[in-house]
């Protein structure tokens, strides 16, 4: 009896439970893995399960995309950007997008980062087959220019963040679009768009009057009229500015930001040679309630006032970068243990300050324990053998860098900068 009772049940389980009801069961699976095994009980909790995904990282060709636009009819994210080291020729090309137009209607997110053989066609098709899409990434797909990318961006009104760094095609022909068609645009990533100019960067600040993160590193081109009408216009929303490289961007770009921006948390201005030790003291006094990062390795202007109000006075100050500044010295740090200074810093790269001894080291250690990351590459006066001469206690866990080419990076360091 009890037998029977048990293959009874059994039996009746896709009778009993609707549709509803097994994405109820199927929404409460946290794990992977367990979502994956949802699909293999059988066909139905197969085609129930593919109706719920909603991201899809893929590689395939035309094919093989329209049976998975079939297949996962609710995706909303669409992942297929090829690896920069190792990319595969042709891989993603136009005849791929004109079969996402069509099958991912509903598309919000899609990735095509480093898919060099896509054009301006397949823009085209994007452009007027996903009305709904917020979020578009082509990066480094270099043979994308204008004539493509004003078709998103009249088509694709909905969209909030476009990266199109390294698509060095691009010019302030699209900014005008984006401007006039994007008004909801929150992010911009247009790092090594070297055409785009300060008229570009105005008519941005024109339409879009909401952005909260935009980078135009390398863009040299850009100067102090397009960053001071940004900072303007995008004011307290303005979360996040990258200027690597932009030599044209001077002292009157960071008053902007400090007199506009008091929300902002990361400015990345390394090789701004032009800013000076007035406009970052104003700024660590704006924005002290705010900013947790900074880079500015090769101002060459920037001396011991800058680092020292910068210490003083943002608290939530995560990572600074000051490395190659020269006029550096034990002088920034002195002072602030005595005044039972405590900072929150994780990363200081202060890697070729020749005139920093091991005193300043000290200051840092002994004020700075959440201290994770400390670069003090190229600095002749602070060495690992000095160092423990002089008996210091690095915080537990800190990563002292002592060697190595200034070229080299540290991957857990880089995602601060």
């Amino acid at each position: 009896m009890s037998a029977s009772r048990s293959e009874g049940d059994e039996a009746l389980v896709n009778e009993v439970l609707t549709d509803d009801e097994l994405r109820a069961v199927l929404t409460r699976l946290r794990p992977e893995s367990e979502r994956d095994a949802f699909g293999l009980v059988c066909r139905r909790w197969l085609r129930i399960q593919s109706s719920e995904r909603r991201r899809l990282r893929a590689r395939a060709g035309p094919s093989m995309l329209r049976r998975l636009a079939a297949r996962f009819p609710g995706i909303l994210e669409l992942d297929l950007s090829q690896s920069p080291s190792r990319s595969f020729y042709p891989g993603v090309i136009d005849d791929d997008l004109d079969v996402i137009a069509g099958g991912f209607c509903n598309l919000r997110v899609l990735a095509l980062q480093n898919c060099k053989g896509i054009t301006d066609v397949g823009m085209v098709k994007l452009g007027e087959g996903l009305q709904c899409l917020q979020t578009l990434d082509v990066s480094h797909c270099k043979k994308l220019s204008d004539k493509g990318l004003k078709v998103i961006a009249s088509g694709c009104q909905k969209l909030r963040q476009l990266h199109i760094a390294g698509c060095r095609l691009i010019t302030d022909n699209l900014l005008h679009a984006v401007s006039k068609n994007c008004l909801n645009l929150e992010e911009l990533g247009a790092a090594g768009c070297n055409s785009i100019t300060d008229a570009g960067i105005s008519a941005l600040a024109d339409g879009c009057h909401k952005m909260k993160s935009l980078d135009i590193s390398k863009c040299n081109k850009v100067g102090d009229p397009g960053i001071c009408k940004i900072a303007e216009v995008s004011s307290s929303s303005l979360l996040s500015l990258k200027l690597l490289d932009c030599s044209k961007v001077g002292n009157k770009s960071i008053y902007s930001l400090a007199k506009f921006c008091c929300n902002l948390e990361t400015l990345i201005i390394g090789g701004c040679r032009d800013i000076s030790d007035d406009s970052i003291e104003a700024l660590a006094l704006a924005c002290c309630s705010s900013l947790r990062i900074l880079r500015m390795d090769w101002c060459l202007k920037i001396t011991d006032a800058s680092l020292r109000s910068l210490l003083c006075n943002c608290k939530l100050l995560a990572a600074i970068d000051v490395g190659c500044c020269d006029q550096i010295t034990d002088a920034a740090f002195q002072g602030m243990e005595a005044n039972l200074f405590r900072s929150e810093l994780r990363v200081l790269k202060i890697n070729n300050c020749v005139d920093l001894t091991v005193v300043g080291v000290s200051s840092v250690i002994e004020s700075c324990k959440a201290l994770e990351y400390l670069d003090v590459r190229s600095c002749p006066q602070v060495t690992r053998q000095s160092c423990e001469e002089a008996g210091l206690q690095l915080p537990g866990g800190c990563k002292v860098n002592f060697e190595g080419s200034l070229s080299e990076s540290d991957p857990s360091v880089d995602r601060f900068f």
